[in-house]
């Protein structure tokens, strides 16, 4: 049987100030005239639209995401949050997160979000390395990237993750060793460490950046930032993140763990348990900021609604759960998709017999050989 899992709430904010050559995200570039009051309206009739896909049920966490939701003011996202909680009947003791990026703050600002109800702040870091960051298109150098962490705990700001990228042009060892030193000795409690990947409809992936590492020298410098970074105190839990004790990321625990999340925003998309009907749905909004502004509240704000098949379950929870350190239990593929373990049990036995998947007799998770071909392990589940 399908059981209720806990639920999220994406919140889109579109625009940034140029967008990045290796972004595949629905991020636009900001225009002259953003009129970042009237997206926040439209956002807030968007959940008015939404709220009974939901039934009551309590928000647990809260991210904003983009784009570069830096770049609203912080009165914006006061009045949005507040209207968030009047709607969904409080926030309180939520973890809301808000995407910073360090090119697109002032010192006031911070103050501004965590009086607005951010508790914790991703800031886009990507590398230390100046022309690491010219090379990856990013508006910020190294020195942005240092007063922004020091002005967010400033703010009182006790929870920080800094994005950092490996894998990028030209990076050596060296170079990458050094970022992630560096993202230590800023002490956050959480790391984002993940590679860079040309993904399509980039300008990367229309005209590749020169002398990017080979699969053996990524794999060097991945496991060479992983064991800095659990000797320096932080627990891996998923393969890209690493986190002080007790400072997991709760809004991508849901994700990976397949929890059901809301999500409003130009091209947000939606995952929801339909208890009445037994099966999984899926939504998402229309990608054009200006449409999504037009149309929010209505029917036309969506581009897509259906259920998961079966097998899409299957992939998908396998997808997120397998990222994990810790796996999952019969209990937890029983009550996220609704399926019995019968229906991957020979799949997973042979998992196991290539060495892809381990298990203690209760849990299975990925081996660190699944892990590093994560992609074939994914393979056998399609």
């Amino acid at each position: 049987m399908l059981n209720t899992p806990p639920l999220s709430l994406y919140i889109h904010l579109p625009w940034c100030v140029r967008k990045c050559p290796y972004c595949d995200f629905n991020s636009h570039r900001q225009p002259l005239n953003p009129g970042y009051s009237d997206y926040i309206d439209a956002l807030l009739a968007d959940l008015r639209f939404q709220l009974s896909s939901i039934q009551g049920r309590g928000i647990e966490t809260i991210f904003i995401g983009g784009g570069t939701p830096s770049l609203f003011p912080a009165s914006e996202i006061r009045r949005l949050l507040h209207e968030v909680s009047h709607l969904v009947g409080g926030i309180n003791a939520v973890e809301v997160t808000l995407e910073a990026n360090p090119g697109t703050l002032e010192a006031g600002r911070y103050a501004g979000y965590r009086e607005a109800g951010i508790n914790r702040l991703s800031i886009g870091v990507q590398s230390f390395n100046d022309r690491a960051l010219q090379s990856l298109g990013r508006i910020h150098g190294s020195e942005e990237i240092y007063k922004a962490v020091s002005q967010a705990r400033e703010a009182g700001f006790e929870n920080i993750n800094l994005d950092l990228m490996f894998g990028l042009p030209e990076q050596s060892i060296e170079e990458a060793r050094i970022d992630v030193e560096t993202a230590i000795n800023l002490n956050p409690e959480h790391i984002s460490y993940y590679q860079l990947t040309i993904e399509p409809n980039t300008r990367f992936a229309l005209s590749p950046p020169p002398l990017l590492p080979s699969d053996d020298h990524l794999w060097d410098i991945q496991l060479q930032g992983r064991a800095r970074l659990v000797d320096a105190g932080y627990q891996q839990y998923e393969i890209s993140a690493y986190s002080r004790v007790q400072k997991e990321c709760r809004h991508n625990l849901n994700y990976w763990t397949f929890g059901d999340y809301l999500g409003i925003g130009a091209g947000a998309h939606s995952k929801l348990s339909d208890q009445t009907q037994q099966r999984i749905r899926r939504s998402s909004r229309v990608r054009s900021p200006e449409a999504y502004m037009a149309a929010a509240g209505t029917r036309g704000a969506l581009s897509g609604k259906y259920f998961l098949k079966d097998t899409d379950l299957v992939i998908e929870f396998m997808m997120n759960l397998l990222r994990l350190n810790g796996g999952f239990t019969a209990q937890l593929f029983r009550d996220r998709t609704g399926l019995p373990l019968s229906r991957v049990e020979p799949i997973l036995a042979e998992a196991q017999r290539r060495g892809l998947l381990g298990t203690d007799g209760i849990e299975f998770g990925a081996t660190a050989w699944g892990h590093r071909y994560l992609n074939d392990l994914l393979t056998l589940f399609i």
